[in-house]
């Protein structure tokens, strides 16, 4: 491939390079920030080499080149734009004065998940592995491996602890990251999540049985009780404390002195959040988290498979806008009372989503006569059964329309069949074929039929409607024909 040539011709069909604002790269995706999408040539962008799909989202403009030759064709456009050395963080920002307030929101809660997703997905995939190795007649009729093999009991133990550590310390990495959205110092942040799981207080997952017994420790301050309670495993209270230390930070040091500001700002921030945090804040919103993951449980339960095939069919269209990344905090709210909730629906459904858009893909590519295309959808619908869909969604599915249609389809009929069964996740991970060792091991087999549901409704739906696209296409060409003799 010609790369500065590609460049070249893609900056003309951007509108030129002043018509780009900023200019980022991912592992597979261009993104850019443009002043006029109307000035943007979609139909010439398509038939350009190497790509594979464009779309856009979030007020970002993004092409799909694949990896290995969208940094070539960056390092090209950013030499003749000027544009180096930017994030995509940067495109983000650039993009955002074109979003709503309810996508702002949604951006904002993605910029602070996404960082920590690697974090929590192998917590979630040691969980699953723990399982695989202590689920009783997952493999041995009656036994789980660690019965048959005592020996492999302090490898378990060794996984388990593992697994628990990004969720136990989840408060350090969400305040982490808040913070440094919110636009305060990230490391301040990271105290604030260190105080809120410091081994002093109660450990947060042990409060519902002190609340019952009456048991819980309080700190005596001139009379006034607060509640020793930590906060393992939180989302909401640990997010609400991040923006409330971001803003007495950033409020202190326009009246501190800057002589004394290394000294009297952090003492002052973290003092006057924590005494916040666990007096209002803190109760305020964990017993909000517990709501949330209640409400959502019983929704599921008492809706049925109805419910499970709405969230089915509606999945894909919020992975299209973003949305879904605000799903990761529900998860994590809901994984953190697993011994009420049981798990978390969200992920087989995910799952159930991501295999349909795989299968339609797949049918796009065994069925297609275009070399292009078929190049395409192949490898797409295979990672997408892995757990990632944006090169198959939005290079294949979405730029046809009918494999699409045909995958949410697919993805409500075996969401309401897996609901039927009530199958929840564990764990979290790739959600796709290798999330089965984060399912709990009794659903494991409801899972499994699932995803073959999923997989060959998508394929068969894609090639039944493929058919019908195909011969509608004919049927016009036929009657213009007829029409200019």
């Amino acid at each position: 491939m010609n790369y500065p040539k590609v460049a070249s011709q893609l900056i003309d069909m951007l509108g030129g390079k002043n018509n780009i604002k900023a200019l980022a790269h991912c592992a597979t995706r261009l993104r850019l920030a443009v002043e006029d999408e109307s000035l943007i040539d979609e139909k010439g962008i398509e038939d350009l080499e190497g790509v594979k799909g464009q779309f856009k989202v979030a007020g970002q403009y993004q092409i799909i080149f694949g990896s290995g030759i969208v940094n070539q064709v960056y390092a090209q456009m950013a030499k003749l734009t000027g544009l180096e050395e930017m994030s995509t963080k940067d495109v983000a920002s650039a993009g955002t004065d074109k979003q709503n307030i309810v996508q702002q929101a949604v951006k904002g809660l993605s910029d602070i998940f996404v960082p920590i997703i690697p974090a929590i997905v192998a917590g979630g995939l040691l969980m699953g592995l723990f399982n695989v190795l202590v689920a009783p007649g997952l493999f041995i009729d009656g036994k789980s491996l660690v019965d048959a093999n005592p020996g492999l009991a302090d490898l378990a133990a060794m996984i388990n602890t593992f697994a628990n550590a990004p969720f136990v310390y989840l408060p350090i990495l969400l305040a982490f990251s808040a913070s440094k959205k919110f636009g305060g110092n990230p490391f301040l942040g990271a105290a604030l999540g260190m105080l809120m799981v410091h081994p002093d207080l109660l450990n947060g997952w042990g409060f519902g049985g002190a609340a019952v017994s009456g048991n819980i420790p309080v700190w005596n301050i001139l009379g006034f009780e607060i509640q020793k309670v930590g906060y393992q495993g939180s989302v909401l209270p640990v997010l609400v404390a991040a923006f409330i230390l971001a803003k007495v930070e950033n409020g202190l040091r326009k009246f501190i002195p800057s002589v004394l500001d290394n000294l009297l700002t952090p003492l002052l921030a973290i003092f006057i959040t924590g005494v916040i945090t666990f007096t209002i804040v803190g109760p305020f919103t964990r017993d909000i988290g517990f709501l949330l993951g209640d409400g959502l449980n019983w929704l599921y339960d008492s809706a049925g498979f109805i419910g499970g095939a709405l969230f089915g069919f509606i999945y894909a269209p919020f992975v299209i806008t973003g949305m879904h990344h605000s799903f990761i905090a529900i998860e994590i709210q809901l994984l953190a009372d697993i011994a009420v909730t049981g798990g978390t629906f969200i992920f087989p459904i995910a799952a159930m989503s991501n295999i349909a858009q795989g299968g339609a893909a797949l049918a796009v590519g065994f069925t297609s006569k275009d070399a292009k295309t078929k190049g395409i959808a192949i490898p797409s619908g295979v990672t997408a059964l892995l757990g990632i869909t944006e090169p198959a969604m939005f290079g294949v599915n979405l730029k046809l329309r009918y494999p699409f249609i045909a995958a949410i389809i697919a993805a409500a009929s075996s969401s309401a069949f897996i609901t039927l069964f009530n199958v929840k996740a564990g764990a979290l991970g790739a959600a796709g074929l290798p999330g089965i060792i984060s399912i709990r091991p009794e659903d494991v087999m409801p899972y499994v039929f699932g995803m073959l549901i999923s997989f060959a409704v998508a394929f068969a739906l894609t090639i039944v409607l493929g058919a019908r696209d195909k011969a509608k296409k004919e049927k016009q060409v036929k009657e213009m024909q007829q029409a200019s003799a």
